[in-house]
């Protein structure tokens, strides 16, 4: 499947990169083959086969929840850097 440089340049902005003309040519090539492959698969006769969403059996590896004696306040703050008001002080991470 032929993509388009527009194509290219559409994604790219919707993404916020910034493309040079040589990576523009390069991802339309690239996305073109991978949609080629994609056609390619869905020719493939699937009828009777069973859908799967994982290719190895997988196992629900947590615990039941219980409910428990919570912590005292005071215990879990005795290690902490920083408290104030009972509370954990950390750097601001949000602007």
């Amino acid at each position: 499947m032929k993509i388009t440089k527009d194509e290219v340049l559409y994604v790219a902005d919707l993404a916020r990169l910034d493309l040079d003309e040589a990576s523009i040519n390069k991802f339309a090539g690239q996305i073109g083959n991978i949609l080629d492959y994609v056609a390619k698969l869905n020719e493939v006769d699937t009828e009777g086969i069973r859908p799967t969403s994982h290719a190895i059996s997988v196992t629900n590896v947590f615990r039941e929840d219980r409910q428990r004696q919570h912590l005292d306040r005071e215990r879990v703050l005795a290690n902490a850097p920083e408290k104030e008001d009972g509370n954990f002080v950390v750097p601001k991470v949000v602007g």
